[in-house]
């Protein structure tokens, strides 16, 4: 089954806790602090790999973690960090915020291994806060926090031509002809149900990467059938063939069919139609002059010639015409930029852990009573051990560097009233 698409859900490992220790040899009584840091979680990371070509995989499982670091140890023993978790992805995977669907990462030829979620930072040991006034420190730092994100991971398919068409115009056909691809190939709808990848060599070394796009019907812009899986394959490629049937085999008008699925393309990104594109007029080997001068490649050149687009009569069982189409494609292509189409990250999941503007709530809640809560305010507690001397300071200093103390003023607090933080008890005194 081919699998082009999948929600998952990462998360990299805590780092683990500093430890709280002491000497304890024989002649020396009074040791002083020697509690060993904490190591680092492990990251998640996403890497290519390019002997797979599916998400198949992210289909059956959705939860991915790294491990945690360990706890530090005494006589200043370093906690062992914990084991990244790498996820293998195909080459062209984008790798998307799931509420947001701003991307994180485009897996493509440049950017082929990135750390997504780091692991948390290992905490210090209570040997790192030692001072002259205070030689016994209680204190150790907690490990940094797990980070958890639910991922889209989103499979665009790298190539330089994207065939694009109507079911049954004969796109397989076509390419099974000008490259090694294998499609399967049979008379009846949506026989591709996933995007083929040929590479056409010309001479000389000369080639391009193309791809058979699956059939395309009215409505793909919206969602209809499979469009929209379908059509995000077309946004990498840089020059399309547009490939009909000439012949009217089906019974169908190939320069109605063109207008429709230029319209589906524009639709569902309108920087599509901005490509080059040339129509491949296929089945010339069906079409037969019965002298009424009723030429269907005429008319197509005088539809959409004028308008910029080149038409090629092709065979795709007899091969006639395929050779200068070809070449023609390849001339357009050296004439573009020639650097593969390749997606910005837009989230950044280190910034959104590590936001600071996260509201601080202030309020009055009795006479003489107070309260102090908000997410900034809760995450500092847990990294801070109010019991020793350096932990308290550091609570009234962030309470001061972040506006907490005039805002109490502003609420009229006075000497000897209470503030409440998240289950501790403060005298207030100026």
């Amino acid at each position: 089954m081919f699998a082009d698409n999948a929600k998952i859900l990462i998360k990299s490992g805590k780092g683990g806790d500093g430890h709280v220790s002491f000497r304890r040899e024989l002649y020396v009584p009074a040791g002083g602090p020697d509690g060993g840091d904490g190591g680092k979680g492990g990251d998640i990371i996403f890497e290519v790999d390019e002997g797979i070509n599916t998400l198949y995989e992210y289909r059956h499982k959705r939860k991915f973690a790294a491990r945690p670091g360990e706890e530090g140890g005494k006589k200043r023993q370093h906690g062992k960090d914990g084991e990244s978790l790498t996820l293998k992805v195909p080459l062209g995977t984008i790798i998307k915020e799931a509420t947001s669907g701003k991307v994180i990462a485009d897996m493509s030829e440049n950017n082929k291994r990135v750390v997504v979620l780091k692991g948390g930072r290992g905490g210090k040991g209570n040997q790192h806060f030692a001072t002259p006034t205070m030689q016994a420190p209680q204190y150790a730092q907690p490990g940094g926090d797990a980070m958890e994100l639910e991922v889209i991971l989103e499979l665009k398919v790298i190539a330089d031509v994207g065939l694009v068409g109507y079911p049954n115009v004969g796109k397989s056909t076509f390419l099974s002809r000008v490259t090694n691809a294998k499609p399967k190939i049979a008379n009846y709808h949506f026989t591709t149900i996933n995007p083929n990848l040929g590479v056409v060599d010309l001479v000389d070394g000369k080639g391009f990467v193309i791809a058979d796009i699956p059939g395309l019907i009215e409505g793909a812009s919206e969602g209809v059938g499979l469009g929209h899986e379908f059509l995000k394959h077309v946004e990498r490629t840089r020059v399309l063939i547009h490939v009909v049937d000439a012949s009217s085999s089906e019974g169908r008008d190939p320069i109605e069919d063109i207008y429709k699925i230029n319209e589906e393309l524009g639709a569902f990104n309108k920087d599509l139609l901005e490509r080059p594109q040339f129509i491949a007029a296929n089945k010339i080997d069906l079409i037969f002059d019965d002298g009424s001068g009723n030429d269907p490649i005429q008319k197509l050149k005088d539809e959409f010639e004028p308008k910029g687009y080149k038409i090629f009569p092709i065979s795709g069982v007899t091969g006639s015409g395929i050779k200068e189409l070809l070449f023609a494609v390849y001339d357009k292509l050296k004439e573009i930029n020639t650097a593969p189409i390749t997606y910005e990250q837009e989230y950044f999941p280190d910034r959104t852990a590590l936001d600071t503007n996260e509201p601080v709530v202030v309020e009055k809640i009795g006479e003489g009573e107070f309260s102090i809560s908000g997410p900034r305010v809760e995450k500092m507690l847990g990294y801070t051990n109010l019991e020793a001397e350096k932990g308290f300071m550091f609570f009234q200093n962030f309470m001061k560097d972040n506006g907490i103390l005039d805002e109490l003023e502003n609420l009229g607090i006075t000497d000897g009233d209470t503030v409440y933080v998240y289950g501790h008890a403060f005298e207030y005194y100026k």
